[in-house]
C-alpha cells in the first residue's frame, strides 16, 4: 500500500469522504459528520491529509490532522485534531488505519503539536479499539459534537 499526502479537495479524498459520510449516516441515522472542514485546514505545517492507495492505484484509506488551539469548543493550545480516519470495507484488517495514525502523529509532533485529540462515537467500536490500543485515553469532550451523548473524545500526548 502506498500512503501519500493528498489535498483534502482531491477527487480521491472527496470520494472517500463521501464513503465515510455514508457510513456515519448508516451508523448514526443522520446525514453524517457536520463538523465544518475545508481543504485549507490540512495544509502543512498546520495539518496534513493522507490517502492510502492499493497496488492497483485505488484509494482505500484516509486520515488527516488539523491544528487546534484553545477556543470555546474545548480545545487546548497545542492540539492536533484527527479527522476523517476511514478504511474502505474491502481493505479493513490490513493495518492501514494504524499506519496512517502513526504517520499523522509523527507529522503533528514534527509540526510542534503537543497532543493529538479525536472525537468518535459509541457506534464505532472498531475506532475506539484502534485508538485505545494506540495509547489514546478518554478526555474532556470538545468540538462540534461535545454535547451529544453518543460522542466520545480521546487524547494522546505527542511529547
Amino acid at each position: 500500500m502506498n500512503i501519500q499526502p493528498t489535498p483534502y479537495g482531491h477527487p480521491d479524498a472527496v470520494k472517500l469522504n463521501d464513503a465515510v459520510q455514508a457510513e456515519y449516516a448508516v451508523r448514526y441515522g443522520d446525514e453524517g459528520d457536520a463538523t465544518p472542514l475545508d481543504a485549507g485546514m490540512f495544509i502543512p505545517p498546520r495539518g496534513l491529509y493522507l490517502l492510502a492507495y492499493d497496488p492497483e492505484g485505488r484509494p482505500v484509506a484516509t486520515g488527516g490532522w488539523r491544528t487546534q488551539d484553545e477556543n470555546d469548543e474545548g480545545y487546548s493550545d497545542g492540539d492536533a485534531e484527527l479527522k476523517r480516519m476511514y478504511v474502505i470495507p474491502e481493505a479493513r484488517g490490513l493495518g492501514l488505519a494504524r499506519r496512517i495514525l502513526a504517520a499523522l502523529e509523527a507529522d503533528a509532533r514534527a509540526a510542534g503539536r503537543t497532543r493529538m485529540v479525536l472525537e468518535t462515537g459509541v457506534r464505532q467500536p472498531e475506532a475506539i479499539a484502534l485508538y485505545t490500543s494506540s495509547g489514546y485515553e478518554p478526555c474532556a469532550k470538545f468540538g462540534h459534537y461535545r454535547d451529544y451523548p453518543t460522542s466520545r473524545c480521546f487524547a494522546k500526548p505527542l511529547i
